[in-house]
């Protein structure tokens, strides 16, 4: 059985878990780990700013796990690991822009849009996001940033706290 099928397989069954919990499943990963699996299931709040908590992924985990075990989908012996996507995760679509409403963010623009003048990158705090673009606060101004404008978009660690600004 491919990988990525089981991948989909799993998804099928934890995506309805998820969505009880109004969480929003991020990814399904399996990889072999000696002769086990890990079965990595990447979850995240459906929209706007906050963090996901422990009580909530712990609950999440737990039905997540009893689900994957009433329909028997991963073969032999597993590792089910259930987190978050990290400060780290590349910011992909609308909902990435939401969630990182208040952090700050550094968005690379493509290379049409520095042809066209647009400096290389844009670093500025999330004040807004929709279906189009992003309004990020730079220097003190609102610049809208559109999505086909961006070759990649990150948050950025700050190792102060934000009600320090």
């Amino acid at each position: 059985m491919a990988s990525d099928t089981l991948d989909r397989r799993i998804g099928a069954v934890v995506e309805p878990v998820v969505r009880l919990h109004d969480l929003v499943l991020e990814a399904v990963e399996v990889r072999s780990v000696g002769k086990r699996r890990l079965v990595r299931v990447v979850l995240d709040l459906a929209d706007g700013p906050g963090s996901l908590g422990s009580d909530l992924l712990g609950e999440a985990s737990r039905a997540i796990s009893a689900a994957l075990d009433e329909r028997d989908v991963i073969p032999g012996a597993y590792t089910l690991e259930v987190t978050t996507p990290g400060v780290d995760r590349p910011l992909t679509s609308p909902r990435h822009f939401r969630r990182a409403e208040g952090r700050l963010v550094t968005a690379r623009r493509t290379a049409a849009a520095i042809a066209d003048g647009a400096a290389r990158s844009v670093t500025g705090r999330v004040v807004g996001a929709d279906e189009t673009g992003v309004t990020l606060r730079v220097d003190g101004s609102d610049a809208v940033v559109p999505y086909s404008t961006i070759e990649n978009a990150v948050v950025e660690v700050e190792l102060r706290r934000l009600e320090e600004d």
